[in-house]
């Protein structure tokens, strides 16, 4: 159901939806180029998680054989005790097209973080996913239908935890990478461990702090 809300930047026409959760370690969908009308695809890192490689079509995927994967600071951060920002796959906002770099205030609106917020960037796609899902970056979340963690950091063969899911315990947040578990613990601090809630979004402009750790804008 469509519904207007007052957003920090203006009137803005929110819609219902879903969340998920994953953290694959390939390299995201929107780190291709010419796949929106972006400034530069999103920032893509070698096997360390840090280094900044091209992020153009000439660098594959560590899914794929290549040397390009997820960037260990595009995981999630609380901003405050209500509001978070971080990033996300999805299936909304006209397709990779429309969507890649744009970023979209989610409203929980049910489970534990029912009526916080969190701002998040659109990094990646997925074929898996349904109309209006939004598959949150959370590391170790589950390595989904890809697995390049194994590759990258040495993981399992179905990433930490159960491969659709992930960890779950915020003790097992050790497992992961150094630069991964800040991310990890998030899960079970300020999202409190909700699994799956359902949201209203809506566009916004993508804050600072957000786009430092992404390097695209929408143009």
């Amino acid at each position: 159901m469509l519904f207007y809300i007052l957003t920090f930047v203006g009137l803005s026409l929110a819609e219902s939806g879903k969340t998920t959760r994953y953290w694959d370690c390939c390299k995201g969908s929107c780190g291709w180029e010419k796949k929106a009308n972006v400034d530069k695809p999103i920032d893509t890192c070698a096997k360390d998680g840090t280094t900044r490689v091209a992020s153009n079509d000439t660098v594959k995927s560590g899914c794929d054989g290549g040397e390009g994967y997820m960037c260990y600071d595009q995981t999630p951060w609380s901003v405050n005790d209500s509001y978070s920002y971080g990033f996300a796959a999805a299936a909304c906002c006209g397709g990779e097209s429309g969507a890649c770099c744009g970023c979209y205030d989610l409203t929980f609106t049910s489970g534990p973080v029912n009526g916080k917020h969190m701002i998040v960037q659109i990094t990646n796609t997925g074929g898996d996913l349904g109309s209006n899902q939004f598959d949150l970056a959370i590391p170790g979340g589950g390595v989904g239908i890809y697995n390049g963690c194994t590759a990258q950091s040495g993981a399992p063969s179905d990433g930490w935890g159960s491969r659709y899911g992930g960890v779950s315990s915020r003790s097992e947040c050790s497992q992961l990478p150094s630069g991964l578990q800040a991310g990890c613990q998030w899960r079970f601090d300020w999202f409190q461990n909700a699994d799956n809630p359902n949201i209203n979004f809506s566009s916004v402009r993508c804050p600072a702090e957000i786009i430092a750790k992404t390097n695209c804008n929408r143009v």
